[in-house]
């Protein structure tokens, strides 16, 4: 824990921003936000926001939540080559203990710590108590971690899911999938169930269908499906949702998630209402023999605009090892939508 005459600095680290906070005598500070594009390296990003916030303050820790793979306590984050070591910064920085974690993990602390405010049901039955919940997350990249409520030393499963391959369903998408493959090789889940997998499947469908449609970012794509302006742009989203509920599902069975299903990211709150009507939830049941059993689990779309930070507050005053996480009843949650 943090003392009086010191702090404690905190870091959601993305392929497309850099959000950082301190934390004096247990109350965070504001977040501020820096665009990744504006900084050659993380630890130009970091001195731009300690200079301008840091004022003298010792700061006795640091927690930085990553998206990408995190190990020996260092990550080069997978969308935008930034490289975060711990032993580096601690030395340039002055910081006497720094944590580099998986940005998901940071999410998956902070589940206990929601409210139902923070939440968005997307269907299913009730949870299971002190079962495993997973989080899960479509933003620049996809991210999935799973909380296991063990009863003394809960912990964390941290994953590449998003790395996985992704799976198709229909004929159609079947099609998307080998266009796709045609430009990248592998086609991973996140090469679909992103901000740049939407603009992926919105190129995939038009190709396919031999159109011309105009260039598009993920939220003119979002927008265009919601205005329904544009048919094409519809069937990403479409696709975008039905695919998020096939991988959620499988990720429920995977973990045997039934504490819960959260998605997180920066995409879904934007379009929760357009995923609730969307096929999301009957893909993420169509497990043929075990469709009864994933129909009973819940999911959740994430409200809450800073979960991971939640996660850290919490981490960053407790020892350096998972085993002892934040603890709290995550089971209350609603089951309806708030």
């Amino acid at each position: 824990m943090a003392n009086p005459a010191s702090c404690v600095l905190l870091g959601d680290i993305g392929g497309t921003n850099a959000r950082f906070a301190l934390v004096t005598d247990e109350r965070m500070g504001p977040i501020e936000t820096l665009s990744v594009a504006d900084y050659p390296d993380f630890d130009r990003a970091l001195a731009a926001f300690l200079g301008r916030h840091r004022n003298g303050l010792p700061i006795s820790g640091a927690v930085f939540a990553v998206a990408g793979a995190v190990e020996a306590n260092r990550s080069i984050l997978t969308n935008s080559g930034w490289v975060i070591d711990a032993g580096r910064l601690g030395a340039i920085f002055d910081l006497p203990s720094v944590r580099v974690i998986n940005d998901f993990k940071a999410v998956a602390w902070s589940l206990p710590h929601l409210t139902p405010h923070d939440l968005f049901a997307v269907g299913g039955g009730e949870q299971a108590a002190a079962a495993p919940a997973v989080v899960l997350g479509p933003g620049t990249g996809l991210g999935l971690a799973c909380l296991v409520p063990r009863p003394r030393d809960p912990l964390v499963v941290t994953t590449e899911a998003g790395h996985t391959t992704l799976p198709g369903a229909n004929a159609r998408e079947d099609a998307v999938i080998a266009h796709l493959r045609g430009c990248f090789g592998h086609v991973s889940v996140e090469r679909a169930l992103s901000g740049p997998g939407l603009v992926s499947l919105y190129q995939s469908l038009a190709a396919i269908d031999h159109l011309s449609v105009p260039p598009r970012k993920p939220s003119e794509i979002t927008e265009a499906a919601l205005r329904e302006s544009c048919p094409t742009s519809r069937e990403a989203v479409d696709m975008f949702c039905a695919m998020l509920g096939t991988v959620a599902g499988n990720a429920a069975l995977t973990f045997d998630a039934r504490g819960g299903v959260y998605i997180g990211g920066g995409i879904a709150p934007r379009i929760s209402e357009y995923l609730a009507c969307s096929q999301f939830r009957e893909r993420f049941e169509a497990k043929g023999r075990f469709r009864a059993y994933v129909a009973a689990i819940p999911s959740w779309v994430i409200m809450h605009p800073d979960p991971a930070f939640i996660g850290l507050q919490r981490l960053a005053t407790r020892p350096s090892s998972d085993s002892k996480p934040p603890q709290g009843n995550y089971a209350q949650v609603p089951s309806h939508g708030e």
